[in-house]
Order: C-alpha cells, then structure tokens, then sequence
C-alpha cells in the first residue's frame, strides 16, 4: 500500500510543458499533453538502489529540504562510466525525461525511488519495460508519467538530446530529427499521474474527502 505523499511543490527543472494551440503558441500548464526536455540515456536493470542507494532512505520526501535532498542524490548510484545525471552543487537535473532499457525499477519496493527523480526534475520515463512495483509507486506517488514502448530507443538517442513526448497522441519524438516512436496507452494511469498521484487522484474524483471538507 502506497503511503500518503504531498510534493513540496518546488518547480522542477529541465523541462518545458507545453500544450500547443491551433496557432502553436506555447501554453504553459502544470500537467499538459505535451512534455519537452533533454533525455537522459540508462540501460536494462536499472534497479532501485542505483536510483537512490538505501544509505539515503531516512530522508523524509515530505521534508521539503530532504525532498530536494532525494533529489540531488538521484542516480548516484549507477556505475562510473555513466555522465553525472545531476551537476556538482546541482539539486536538479538539467533532464527532464529517463530514457531506459528493460526492467527500469527493479529490486525493492521503496518509493524513495520515483520520488527521487521527481524531486530531481523528471517528469517522465520512456522505458521498454518495468519493474511492477516501481510501475505502481510511480502511479501512487504521481511524480512521473511510465511511460512504455516495444522499441529499444537507446539505438536512437543519446543523453542530451531533446525529446518530446505527447501524452494526448501517445507518440515520442527525436526533436532534432523529427522521427516519432509510439507509445503504449497509459490508460487509466494518466489521469492518476496528471492529478498529483493516488490520494490527489481519489480527493479530485471524490472517492476520499480532504480533512478540511469534513469539518
């Protein structure tokens, strides 16, 4: 069961929403169908210790300076051979999308994992497939889209590159070269993650009620 997570609500770095008009103005909104940031590239298995190594599990998300803490720390546990995913001094990440092999999220079940790279400013993740349990956190805590595809996109990208991603067309973009890649459905899960997450998801459609609509 997924514990109660309220987001700070700082601003994340490294990426653009945007939701194009008919004229294609940029429109800016806190969840919009269209996501635009710079990729960062990993590999099959990444697991949740590699995420945010279990040394870093007394942070508090809901401590906003330890929630900015989670997310200075995410990825620091991957090999040395991979580019810094978040500058020396840095509490954010100048990437805003993961791109990923198989099985992202794999080994324990701590939401330290996608709350981490929320607070480190990622607000999705295009991967070939996940560990369920970190697929369900991602859902529960809101802080990133799972986003899934049948294509291995690391022959495609590179860390740096911008992409897109249109929630609305299910489609991924190479921006620089314009080539789409589709994306399976989200479903249900996009107006879970679009809301803030489980418990935002349940007060928004009235399933729970706040405390202050109780009194």
């Amino acid at each position: 069961m997924a514990t109660k997570h309220v987001k700070p609500g700082k601003p994340k770095s490294g990426i653009t929403d945007v939701k194009l008009d008919k004229d294609h103005s940029a429109l800016h909104t806190p969840h919009s169908a269209i996501l635009r940031a710079c990729v960062y590239v990993v590999g099959d298995n990444i697991d949740t210790d590699q995420i945010i190594p279990a040394q870093h599990l007394n942070l508090v998300p809901t401590i906003p300076a330890e929630y900015r803490k989670l997310g200075a720390l995410a990825l620091s546990g991957l090999p040395a051979d991979y580019p810094p995913f978040i500058k020396r001094g840095a509490e954010q990440a100048e990437y805003g999308i993961i791109v990923a092999g198989r099985n992202f999220g794999c080994g324990s079940s701590r939401e330290h994992a996608p709350i981490a790279l929320g607070a480190a400013g990622i607000r999705a993740i295009v991967a070939e497939s996940y560990a369920r349990i970190f697929f369900r956190n991602a859902i529960a805590t809101g802080e990133q889209y799972p986003c899934e595809t049948a294509v291995n996109l690391r022959t495609f990208f590179q860390t740096g590159d911008e992409a897109e991603i249109r929630l609305d067309r299910e489609e991924f973009v190479h921006v620089k070269s314009g080539k789409v890649f589709k994306l399976k459905s989200l479903g249900a899960v996009m107006p879970v993650v679009s809301a803030g997450g489980l418990f935002a998801y349940a007060r928004k459609t009235g399933m729970i009620t706040s405390q202050a609509d109780r009194l």
